[in-house]
C-alpha cells in the first residue's frame, strides 16, 4: 500500500508524468497563400524570453530544420502567464505546416551557428510541445501568378506555381464574364540537385518549389483591358486578373524601377529579410491604381528574392508582389544574389575577389524558372544544373527602348552578350523609340564602396561605357548599391555640358543608382552617431543627388520629354526629378524645395556647421525610419541580445 502511494506522489512532481504546454492553431485551413493563422499557447512554466515558437514546413521536418521562429515573448503576456499568441501569415509551400515550442537559454547559445546578422540560432535541445498540422484549402486553382511581355508587342505571358505538373491553362477576354480565349501552359520545375551548392541543396534550404506554369496570351489589341484566370476545371481556377497590353504606335511610357528589393517574412530567419519591400510594393500599387488604362510594367534589376538558398523566401516573394505583378508585367535581370557561387564557369582572373557565395549554391536555377523574359540568352553553368536563362534582352515599350544585360556572366569583347548589346544599341529606330534606358545590377558610376567592385566597373568602362556614348543611351540604370544616387551627364568620370547652345555639348548618358527598394544596412555617406568608425563616402562634383530612403523610381515618357522622378517609402512623395529631352537636353534636375549640390568652396566652419547639421538630422530621420522598418520585426522577435548587421551588396 505504502510504495503504491509513494509511486502516486512521485507522479505527480515528475515532470515527464506532467502534462506539457498547450498549442492550439486557428485556422487549420487557410484560404490561400498569404492568409494570417492564428497560434495560441499556454502553459509554459517559468517563462523565459528565450522560449520560442518554430515554424515547419513539412511538418515532419527535423528539430533544426525550421523555416523560421518567434520568440514567445513577442506577446508580452507570456513572461507574466506562460501564455500568448501569435498571427503569422503564410505562403503556401504545398506542404503542411507545424508549429513547436521550444526552451532555450543563455547558456546554451552556440556562437558557432549564427544566421546572417551574426546572432545565434535558438537551440532545440529543450523541446516542449506542437501542435496540430495546417494546411492549404484545395481546388483554389494555382498562385504566384505574374505578367511578362514577349517579344511580340501583341503577346502577354502570364506564369503560376501549382503542386503538380498537370495540365493548366489561362482563359482571357476582354470582358470579365467572357473569356473565351484558351491558352495551354507549360509546365516545368527544378530539383534538389539542380542546385550547385549549400544552403540550395541542403536539407536546411530545400523544399518543393512546385511546378511553374507558362502559358501566352495572343492576338491582344493595344488600349483593350483583357480580364484572365489560370487554372484548370480539375484543379481550380485562381481569381480573375485584368491587365492592359502594350499598343504598338503608344505615344506614352509608364514604368516602375528598382534593385535590391527582397521579400519580407513574419518571423525570423537564417536570413535577414526586408520589411521595407512592403512599402515599396504598396506605393507601386497606389500608381498602377491612379493610371487606370495607362499600360506600365516594372523593371527590378538585379538582387531579386534575396532567397540565397532558402526555397520558401522565393515564396514569400511571389505571393508579395503578385498583387502588382498579376496587373502589370515584371520584368528582372539578374545579379549576385541569384547567381554567384564559386565555381561559377566565367570568373575571370580580375574579377575572381568579385563573385562569391552571393547565390546560396542557387546557380540561378530557381531564377531561370521562376522567370521568362524575352529573348532566348542563356550561359550554361557547367554543372549538372540546367543552363542559367533571361540574361540579357532588350523590348519597347512606348517611346522607350529598354535594353537588360547580366553583370554576373561575360560581357566582354567577343562575348554573346557583348555582341547582343553592340548589335540591338546600334540597331535602335529613335523615330519609334526617341528615348533608350540600359540597365544592370553592378554599378559602372557609384561612390559608395567605389573599391569593392572596382575591376568590373573598370572593364564595363572601358568596354561597355563607349557603346553607350556613341548610342545616345539616355538612362543608365544600375543597382547593387542599396542607396539613390543620379549623376551628371557623363562619360569617363567626366561631366558633359547641359547647355545645347555650346559648342561642345552632346548628349551623354545620366546614370542612376536605384538599389534602395528595400535591402538594408549598407554605409550611407555620413557616419551613423553610433557607428563613427564606419566609411564616409564624399560627394564629388559628378554625383548631383544622393538619397538614403528606401523607395524606387518613377518614369512617364512622352515623344518630346522623359521624367524619372525618385519616390521615398516614408510618405509615398517624390524626393528627385530629372527631365531630358528626345535631344537628350537635360531641361531641369531636382525637386522645388530639393537642397541643391554647392560647387563653391566653404570655410571650414561652414563646413562643419553644415557637417553637424546633417549628422543631427541624420541621426533624427534615422532614428524614425529605423523605428518605422524595424517596428513589426522586432514586435515579432524580442531577442535579449542586439543584432549585428553586416554590410552587404
Amino acid at each position: 500500500m505504502i510504495p503504491l502511494l509513494i509511486i502516486s506522489l512521485l507522479s505527480l512532481i515528475d515532470p515527464s508524468t506532467q502534462s506539457g504546454p498547450s498549442l492550439s492553431i486557428s485556422p487549420k485551413i487557410l484560404s490561400k497563400s498569404g492568409d494570417p493563422i492564428r497560434i495560441q499557447w499556454s502553459g509554459v512554466d517559468s517563462p523565459s524570453s528565450l522560449d520560442w515558437l518554430g515554424i515547419y514546413s513539412p511538418p515532419d521536418s527535423p528539430h533544426d530544420l525550421f523555416i523560421g521562429y518567434v520568440f514567445l515573448s513577442s506577446d508580452p503576456a507570456h513572461l507574466s502567464s506562460g501564455s500568448g499568441s501569435v498571427s503569422l501569415p503564410l505562403p503556401n509551400l504545398r506542404s503542411n505546416y507545424s508549429f513547436r515550442i521550444f526552451r532555450w537559454s543563455e547558456s546554451e547559445v552556440d556562437r558557432t551557428r549564427l544566421d546572417h546578422d551574426h546572432n545565434p540560432l535558438p537551440g532545440t535541445k529543450h523541446y516542449l510541445g506542437a501542435s496540430e498540422e495546417a494546411g492549404f484549402e484545395p481546388g483554389r486553382g494555382p498562385e504566384q501568378v505574374h505578367l511578362a511581355y514577349t517579344d511580340r508587342e501583341d503577346e502577354m505571358r502570364v506564369m503560376f506555381v501549382a503542386e503538380d505538373g498537370g495540365r493548366r491553362y489561362v482563359r482571357y477576354g476582354e470582358r470579365e464574364g467572357e473569356m473565351g480565349e484558351l491558352a495551354t501552359a507549360r509546365a516545368g520545375r527544378y530539383e534538389r540537385d539542380d542546385m550547385c551548392d549549400a544552403p540550395a541543396n541542403d536539407g536546411v534550404g530545400w523544399r518543393d518549389p512546385g511546378w511553374t506554369h507558362d502559358a501566352v496570351m495572343r492576338n491582344l489589341k493595344g488600349g483593350v483591358r483583357y480580364y484572365y484566370q489560370v487554372g484548370s476545371d480539375s484543379g481550380g481556377w485562381s481569381k480573375t486578373h485584368s491587365f492592359m497590353p502594350r499598343a504598338k504606335d503608344s505615344d506614352e511610357t509608364v514604368a516602375f524601377l528598382f534593385g535590391d528589393m527582397g521579400t519580407a517574412t513574419p518571423y525570423t530567419t537564417f536570413y535577414r529579410t526586408q520589411d521595407e519591400s512592403i512599402s515599396t510594393m504598396k506605393w507601386i500599387l497606389r500608381d498602377i491604381e491612379a493610371l487606370g488604362n495607362r499600360p506600365s510594367f516594372v523593371s527590378h534589376i538585379g538582387d531579386i528574392s534575396y532567397a540565397r538558398g532558402y526555397s520558401w523566401l522565393w515564396d514569400h516573394f511571389f505571393t508579395q508582389i503578385e498583387p502588382v505583378a498579376a496587373q502589370i508585367p515584371y520584368h528582372v535581370c539578374i545579379g549576385n544574389h541569384e547567381y554567384d557561387w564559386p565555381s561559377q564557369p566565367w570568373k575571370p582572373e580580375w574579377a575572381r575577389t568579385i563573385y562569391g557565395t552571393d547565390g546560396g549554391g542557387e546557380c540561378g536555377v530557381p531564377y531561370s524558372l521562376r522567370f521568362n523574359m524575352p529573348g532566348n540568352s542563356s550561359e550554361p553553368t557547367g554543372m549538372k544544373a540546367p543552363a542559367t536563362r533571361n540574361l540579357y534582352y532588350s523590348f519597347d515599350m512606348g517611346v522607350v527602348h529598354f535594353l537588360f544585360m547580366s553583370t554576373e556572366t561575360n560581357f566582354l569583347p567577343g562575348s554573346k552578350q557583348y555582341d547582343f548589346i553592340k548589335t540591338d544599341l546600334e540597331s535602335v529606330d529613335r523615330k519609334k523609340t526617341p528615348f533608350v534606358i540600359f540597365q544592370g545590377h553592378r554599378p559602372m558610376y557609384t561612390t559608395s564602396y567605389e573599391s569593392y567592385d572596382r575591376p568590373i566597373r573598370e572593364k564595363m568602362m572601358e568596354h561597355l561605357e563607349p557603346l553607350l556614348v556613341k548610342n545616345k543611351v539616355t538612362l543608365v540604370l544600375w543597382g547593387h548599391v542599396h542607396r539613390y544616387e543620379r549623376f551628371c551627364p557623363i562619360n569617363n568620370f567626366t561631366c558633359g555640358s547641359t547647355n545645347p547652345a555650346e559648342d561642345n555639348w552632346e548628349a551623354l548618358p545620366i546614370h542612376l543608382v536605384i538599389g534602395m527598394a528595400g535591402q538594408d544596412w549598407q554605409p550611407i555617406w555620413q557616419p551613423r552617431p553610433d557607428h563613427l568608425t564606419d566609411p564616409i563616402y564624399p560627394q564629388p562634383e559628378r554625383s548631383l543627388y544622393r538619397g538614403g530612403e528606401f523607395g524606387y523610381t518613377k518614369l512617364v515618357a512622352t515623344r518630346e520629354k522623359l521624367v524619372l522622378s525618385y519616390v521615398g517609402n516614408h510618405d509615398g512623395e517624390v524626393h528627385d526629378t530629372v527631365e531630358i529631352l528626345a535631344s537628350g537636353q537635360v531641361l531641369n534636375s531636382g525637386v522645388s524645395g530639393a537642397e541643391p549640390k554647392i560647387e563653391v568652396p566653404e570655410s571650414f566652419f561652414s563646413w562643419f556647421v553644415k557637417g553637424a547639421s546633417v549628422l543631427v538630422l541624420g541621426a533624427f530621420v534615422g532614428y524614425i525610419l529605423g523605428y518605422i522598418s524595424h517596428a513589426r520585426r522586432e514586435a515579432m522577435s524580442k531577442r535579449s541580445w542586439t543584432p549585428v548587421k553586416s554590410d552587404e551588396v
